[in-house]
């Protein structure tokens, strides 16, 4: 008896892999098999959103409080940038939505520097003034 969807997500995707690779092509669960492929991308989109915030905290932070500036602040920004390239080379669709995606992180990443900065958000500039390119490549100098 087939594994429904809502009772066993994991045993349900390995039965419709099992399915797939068995070309049981009529057995599968199609509008559920879509779904899970849509969140899949959407999850990528979330992860490099989610590492673009944290760079540009970082860079948020760096600027802000020169005076606290530290060797772990500079690791976290390269970091950032390296898991932000990764996730751009496994998935370069996302690049044309760079814009769109570094708007989003920048709000997220302004409330979370003002968060661990104690500063008022106001603090920081309303719109990014990073652009992607120079985030990317900037590789701060300990202070």
């Amino acid at each position: 008896m087939p594994t429904h969807y809502d009772q066993d997500a994991y045993a349900w995707a390995l039965e419709q892999a099992a399915l797939l690779r068995a070309g049981k092509l009529d057995q599968i669960d199609i509008e559920h098999v879509a779904d899970e492929i849509e969140n899949m991308g959407r999850g990528e989109r979330r992860a490099l959103i989610s590492q673009m915030t944290r760079l540009l905290m970082h860079l948020l932070k760096w600027d802000h409080q020169p005076e606290r500036r530290s060797r772990n602040w500079r690791l976290s920004i390269e970091d950032a940038q390296a898991k932000v390239a990764r996730l751009l080379e496994d998935n370069p669709s996302l690049k044309t939505s760079r814009p769109e995606l570094m708007a989003i992180a920048y709000e997220d990443a302004r409330r979370a520097a003002a968060i661990e900065t104690n500063m008022e958000p106001n603090t920081f500039p309303q719109k990014c003034l990073y652009r992607f390119d120079d985030a990317m490549v900037l590789a701060p100098l300990e202070h």
